[in-house]
């Protein structure tokens, strides 16, 4: 019995379970700063309504795509490439309309002025910079936790005995451009 043991923790026994930990982990560390950022955009545009009001379809973007990253969850037991991808799109939205309104901003020397409103863009610079932490930590979980369900010897316990699939990773939408 010992010998089995021994074998069977030299294969892995505890090392898979523990990476899918730390995916998971890692995981929610990524949901928490979206959600951070999320949180702060309703404050943002109310400061920002208030100096550019007539600016209502950047605001508008802005708002719809917060609803869209918002209602768009995945837990840690959902991560299908599938699911990845489609949260990985609402976020890159909201991004997208986050700079939008921020090219905007620049056309109103006031609000810039305004110290709520550069507390709160600190706030979201800092916010995107943990997300881009977070979703490296990530990267590297799933680096670490697809090597033990695929690289031989661990991979031969998981197919035997835990039959775990490999985790879908973080995808850049244009590889080529991003190469380039």
């Amino acid at each position: 019995m010992l010998f089995l043991s021994l074998i069977l923790s030299g294969c892995g026994m505890q090392s898979i379970p523990t990476a899918l930990n730390e995916v998971e982990a890692a995981w929610s560390e990524v949901i928490n700063q979206y959600k951070r950022r999320s949180d702060l955009i309703p404050n943002l545009v109310n400061i920002v309504k208030g100096y550019a009001s007539h600016e209502k379809e950047t605001l508008q973007a802005v708002v719809e795509a917060r609803a869209k990253a918002t209602q768009t969850r995945v837990g840690s037991n959902q991560l299908t490439p599938e699911s990845l991808s489609k949260f990985s799109q609402a976020q890159a939205g909201l991004g997208s309309a986050l700079s939008r309104l921020m090219v905007v901003v620049e056309r109103y020397p006031e609000l810039k002025a305004n110290e709520n409103f550069r507390d709160l863009q600190v706030q979201l610079e800092g916010t995107e910079n943990r997300i881009t932490v977070a979703r490296n930590r990530y990267i590297q979980s799933i680096k670490g936790f697809n090597n033990l369900v695929t690289v031989p010897p661990t991979s031969w316990f998981n197919s035997i005995f835990l039959k775990h699939e490999k985790k879908p990773q973080f995808s850049v939408e244009d590889e080529a451009k991003v190469k380039q």
